[in-house]
């Protein structure tokens, strides 16, 4: 369901992602890890048609993503890192605003939008100005408007930002409900116990390249395993291990 060949974004003299290559399967959700500024909003923002590559080819579904924007942003749902909403609307009165948006009517996103509300905890507040909303709430209403349009290819930075625990719970069900109906989940965290837990292939980003990707099976069993945990893989790949041994000890 996604697709990128030679993926490549210049600003400049910098190259922020270079040569990268992925295959995202339908119904699996794709991990994407780095660290900052190692190249995965930029691949993200190309992957969803906000960045024009330098060079290199996206695919999401069939539609070629450069040569079809638009067709492949109507199977596309993307939830931002750093999402904006309008604070004087309703939520209900947002995802109107983002079902026309797509086209829809106002009867299918009443209705799809009931659904929504309801399976985000979100149906007692479908009236409520979201200038009342605390963070979380705000979040699983953007998470909420990604999916009206049922797309194909969801998209996510950060997902858990703002989440309490049971909201982070729920939303990592919902993510799996997602999978489990043949939907592509494609996300990027900084959360590696969340990576480990939801993920069902991960790939690690550093300095615009890929560095490692596979299952969580196959990334142990790479040079950079130690102790087989996501996070001791994560930090020997990009260069952490000596951060995490001074933070070991100066919890000691």
């Amino acid at each position: 369901m996604i697709h990128t060949e030679g993926l490549t974004k210049h600003y400049g003299e910098l190259v922020a992602v270079d040569n990268v290559n992925f295959d995202v399967q339908p119904g699996e959700i794709f991990g994407f890890l780095g660290p900052n500024g190692a190249g995965k909003t930029t691949t993200i923002k190309m992957l969803v048609g906000m960045l024009k590559p330098t060079s290199g080819k996206v695919v999401i579904g069939d539609i070629d993503a450069l040569a079809s924007p638009l067709e492949a942003k109507a199977i596309l749902g993307y939830i931002p890192d750093r999402p904006y909403l309008y604070d004087k609307l309703t939520a209900m009165e947002f995802l109107q605003f983002v079902g026309g948006l797509y086209a829809m009517t106002q009867a299918e996103v009443v209705h799809l939008g009931d659904e929504l509300l309801e399976m985000f905890e979100l149906s007692e507040w479908s009236d409520q100005l979201i200038e009342n909303f605390s963070h979380g709430m705000k979040q699983r209403l953007i998470m909420s408007a990604a999916l009206l349009h049922k797309p194909k290819v969801l998209v996510i930075d950060e997902p858990m930002v703002g989440l309490d625990p049971k909201g982070a719970r729920l939303v990592k069900r919902i993510f799996r409900q997602l999978a489990e109906s043949g939907r592509t989940v494609f996300m990027s965290t900084h959360t590696l116990e969340i990576a480990e837990e939801v993920c069902d292939r991960i790939a690690i980003i550093n300095k615009g390249h890929i560095i490692a990707k596979g299952t969580m099976d196959e990334l142990r069993q790479s040079d950079a395993a130690n102790d087989g945990g996501l996070e001791s893989i994560f930090l020997e790949l990009t260069g952490g291990h000596d951060v995490a041994e001074m933070v070991s000890v100066l919890r000691e």
